[in-house]
């Protein structure tokens, strides 16, 4: 389990395929500290288990459901991913409850800066827009949350087009975010909360408030 709250933005050192799967390497420091081998680690939104311990970093291998689901199959090597390792069960939730499954990958339709105050950088801010897949849009909602490439954000607003969030300088700094442009792919995790009211519902399960 997850927050969403990125710890490090790491460098993708390799990615080899090895048919229909594949060993994902990745140089990085803050999240290898105290990291063993069978430990997870999520890398832009996804759960992966470390496989190796690197000088620099860790190794993971990629089954085909993750290179067919996910957008890390895209990585190449020196490309930035978003990683940060699982909560500890005393730690702060700062963000949403991820679990680093991801529901669908989405493309980024729209970059567009906000400035309030040119002369003051915090006064300036940046909104983000996607494509909404069928298989994520019930659980989309205004003000509800959204992983997007493991960073728990706010979601702004959303139509029969996509969804859009806001984005604080830090947040384009220290994440891939802030180097996203129209028509890079990313993944995407719903509020699992609402996926289980959703389970509940159509199930018609009996609660202690409610009988069937």
């Amino acid at each position: 389990m997850f927050t969403g709250i990125v710890e490090e933005v790491g460098t993708v050192a390799a990615l080899e395929r090895r048919g229909g799967v594949a060993r994902l390497e990745v140089d990085c420091a803050t999240v290898v500290a105290d990291a063993a081998v069978g430990d997870s680690i999520s890398v832009n939104g996804c759960c992966l288990t470390v496989t190796r311990r690197r000088e620099r970093g860790f190794a993971s291998d990629l089954m085909g459901e993750t290179l067919a689901r996910t957008a890390l199959g895209d990585l190449r090597p020196g490309d930035p991913v978003n990683l940060e390792r699982a909560v500890r069960a005393d730690g702060r939730l700062g963000g949403h409850l991820v679990q680093g499954h991801v529901d669908a990958v989405a493309e980024v339709t729209a970059v567009e800066p906000q400035v309030a105050d040119a002369d003051d950088p915090a006064q300036q801010w940046t909104v983000m827009r996607f494509t909404l897949p069928g298989a994520v849009a019930p659980y989309v909602v205004e003000k509800g949350s959204i992983a997007v490439d493991g960073t728990s954000l706010t979601v702004m607003a959303v139509d029969e087009d996509g969804f859009a969030v806001g984005l604080i300088p830090h947040t384009l700094a220290a994440t891939v975010l802030g180097r996203r442009r129209p028509g890079d792919r990313v993944n995407l995790e719903a509020d699992v909360v609402a996926k289980y009211v959703e389970r509940l519902v159509q199930a018609g399960a009996a609660t202690p408030y409610r009988t069937a």
